[in-house]
């Protein structure tokens, strides 16, 4: 098919089945080819775009779990506090009764051991 005409663009091509001597074809690119050749070339980097892109994706909501992961750790801390101070003051209040109760009971009165072995 020698010397065809595009009728899209009206660019000539010329294609030989025969090999050129450097091993290449003698086909010459229209400029429609090397609009292709071009286009593939810009997919191929909007494939390491896209790649690129869905990387970064990845790892924004990675940290975007994260950082919600720290908030509820964050927030546990609180509650862990808070329950702690409760609690010690509860046994403070706890130790105090049992010291009164002990002090007024004879039972648990204190004895001077070392005054009566003398």
């Amino acid at each position: 098919m020698e010397g065809e005409v595009d009728d899209e663009d009206e660019t000539f091509t010329n294609i030989s089945l025969a090999d050129d001597a450097d091993g290449g074809t003698a086909a010459q690119r229209s400029r429609k080819d090397n609009e292709y050749f071009i286009m593939n070339c810009d997919l191929d980097g909007d494939v390491e775009n896209q790649v690129e892109l869905e990387e970064k994706t990845r790892l924004i909501n990675q940290v975007l779990e994260l950082q919600h992961t720290l908030e509820d750790l964050s927030a546990r801390v609180d509650a862990v506090k808070e329950e702690n101070l409760k609690l010690k003051s509860e046994n403070q209040v706890l130790g105090q009764y049992i010291e009164n109760l002990m002090s007024a009971s004879s039972v648990f009165q204190t004895t001077d051991t070392k005054g009566k072995r003398k």
